[in-house]
């Protein structure tokens, strides 16, 4: 039977990049993925960040340490190997803003392709090093993605997407969701943060079998 999977994430999270492909990797085991609907929601971890973001050593160093953050970026690059994932945190020079990357996603969302835009713009930031806060490169990351151009450049101008993004943000707070990724199935129950291949397989497989 169909299922819906909900996730609160962000763009520059990865964790959630990391949740998102294990996930995958269970659907694919289950033989889910293709009667899977996945609808991306917004969670902006910095919503308070300047509109230009900040230079990525900077913002590190005053959330966790430098050490420490080699640490977590070295740990997060083992993580990412095991499921096809080549984070590449020597690139990033940026923690950007990433609500532009959000309303886009709300666009691509109503257009049935939110999974496809999410991926291109989890590989942008965290494999290729680009600044997903920058509106030419989020232009770029649409268009590769199937969004067309101009319908991506009218969403980043639409007051309407940006409220929408607020009032899906203030439903998360209303539901004390504090972290992401938070994965809601078929709007019954809940999973927290990026749960391994097995676990999923394990939650999902009474799905499988219906």
């Amino acid at each position: 039977m169909p299922l819906t999977i909900s996730v609160f994430s962000d763009v520059i999270c990865p964790w959630c990049y990391l949740g998102k492909r294990r996930l995958e990797h269970a659907l694919d085991q289950l033989g889910l993925h293709e009667i899977t609907k996945v609808e991306w929601l917004p969670f902006e971890l910095n919503p308070d960040m300047p509109a230009e973001g900040i230079k990525r050593s900077v913002y590190r160093a005053r959330k966790f340490g430098a050490e420490r953050s080699a640490e977590l970026d070295a740990q997060m690059t083992e993580l990412g190997r095991e499921v096809g994932i080549s984070f590449a945190f020597d690139r990033m020079r940026r923690t950007p803003n990433t609500r532009k990357a959000h309303v886009l996603i709300a666009a691509a969302r109503q257009q049935g392709g939110g999974g496809a835009l999410m991926e291109a713009l989890f590989r942008a930031y965290f494999e290729e090093g680009r600044d997903i806060g920058d509106e030419a490169v989020l232009l770029d990351v649409a268009d590769g993605a199937g969004l067309d151009r101009q319908a991506a450049l009218a969403a980043l101008n639409s007051d309407e997407l940006r409220a929408l993004i607020m009032s899906v943000e203030a439903q998360a707070a209303e539901m004390q969701i504090s972290g992401v990724p938070f994965f809601i199935v078929d709007q019954q129950w809940a999973v927290s943060g990026a749960q391994s291949a097995e676990q999923w397989v394990k939650a999902l497989r009474p799905a499988a079998l219906a």
